[in-house]
């Protein structure tokens, strides 16, 4: 048998979407934004601790960082599988498990014996957090009516930038007072409070349509997704919008930790808090594209970023600062808007496509970590500032080439139409 054919929602199937002001619709965005803080706290709880971890096991920034590029790996090469899964089983279903394996696995990271070890433990956790990203943005692209959907996703990323902010901060001070061994096992006890509230909160889904599990039908969305060029420039975006972001956050605890800063464990941790940042920018993505549309609010979000990442090449810790605070904004309303029109231009496959979007995006984040940690080692500061730089040139050359597409196919639509 082929795939199965979406069900397209009649009139009264529509109006019982979930929509701000709702029945449901708070519990549901109170539920997702908790995953999303169980994800980035889990996938990212060892980033602020990378010079303790150095220390610990006598190993550089670029050995270190892989605590960090194996745990977003391992999600970048598993959230395709998960995504397949989901369309089989459910979206919830998927999403409950997957917090369940990550928040186990989370309690045991504290007990690696060996870099090795926590590498592979981290590994694993990543792998397991597949099953959330993808999956949330198909539940949100099948319960939530189409206006509301930028809205939506801008609340689960924002839910993104709250764990990845509160794991930084709660883990720096409590490694400054006790090691980052506790450090750790704080933030898996704070995953398991979210993902039992997840769990208990998040509606059962009402349009969804189960899919098949055949290798063939999985690669054949696949293949659909990838031959689109819109889909393709979106996952482009995504990794080099993360590649600044895995960089810059991989590298910063070494540098605020150096001389000229010289600053302590504890205050590093709390750098992080310019992730609350992230959550405005994020949660504002909507009324971006409603102002300048999508290509406005990418270039927007490119040029934010560029301007972070030159001001933090300062020797002054207000610039530098003040850097990390344009960067984040400018990552995280990139990120919303990027993956929000991959939802909305996907109409089969959604899960797949999100997959995508989030292999992608986790990739960058690898590739992003590790690279701005060899540059960090060979170049310093500026070494990681160069890759940032590289990448939003990257985003921007590529949004250059979607607005291109877009006035061709413009000219070419009257003809068409007659």
């Amino acid at each position: 048998m082929g795939a199965v054919s979406p069900v397209r929602p009649s009139a009264s199937d529509a109006d019982s979407r979930l929509t701000p002001g709702g029945p449901g619709y708070r519990r549901m965005s109170l539920a997702l934004f908790l995953a999303g803080v169980a994800t980035f706290a889990l996938l990212y709880s060892t980033q602020a601790l990378l010079p303790l971890i150095s220390g610990e096991f006598g190993v550089q920034a670029s050995e270190a960082s892989w605590t960090v590029a194996a745990a977003t790996g391992g999600l970048a090469l598993f959230v395709l599988p998960m995504s397949a899964l989901s369309e089989r089983f459910g979206r919830r279903t998927v999403m409950t498990a997957s917090l369940a394996v990550a928040v186990t696995v989370g309690m045991l990271v504290p007990f690696a014996p060996s870099l090795g070890a926590l590498v592979v433990l981290r590994a694993v956790q990543g792998a397991a957090l597949a099953g959330v990203p993808a999956s949330a943005q198909a539940y949100l692209a099948e319960e939530v009516r189409p206006k509301a959907l930028v809205t939506a996703i801008g609340l689960f990323v924002a839910g993104n930038s709250v764990g990845g902010m509160s794991g930084r901060v709660i883990t720096g001070w409590v490694a400054q007072e006790w090691g980052w061994r506790v450090s750790v096992g704080v933030i898996g006890a704070l995953a398991v409070g979210c993902a039992v509230a997840f769990r208990l909160l998040l509606p059962a889904p009402r349009h969804f349509t189960a899919g098949s599990l055949r290798p063939r039908v999985l690669l054949g969305t696949v293949r659909g997704h990838l031959a689109d060029p819109l889909l393709r420039r979106l996952y482009a975006i995504g990794a080099l919008f993360m590649t600044v972001f895995g960089g810059v956050y991989t590298v910063i605890g070494y540098r605020l930790t150096a001389e000229p800063f010289g600053l302590p464990q504890g205050i590093v941790g709390s750098i992080f808090l310019v992730y609350l940042v992230g959550t405005v920018s994020a949660s504002t993505a909507g009324r971006l594209v409603g102002r300048f549309g999508r290509r406005g609010a990418l270039y927007l979000a490119g040029g934010t970023t560029a301007a972070g990442l030159l001001l933090s090449l300062a020797a002054s810790l207000p610039l530098v600062l003040l850097g990390l605070v344009l960067i984040t904004a400018g990552f995280f309303a990139g990120h919303a808007v990027a993956s929000s029109a991959v939802s909305k231009t996907a109409v089969h496959g959604r899960a797949q496509a999100s997959a995508l979007y989030q292999s992608a995006y986790y990739i960058g984040s690898s590739v992003g970590s590790t690279v701005g940690a060899v540059a960090f080692r060979s170049d310093g500061w500026s070494g990681t500032v160069g890759v940032g730089l590289l990448a939003v040139i990257g985003v921007v050359t590529i949004t250059v080439l979607g607005t291109r597409a877009a006035r061709v196919a413009a000219r070419r639509e009257p003809v068409g139409a007659h």
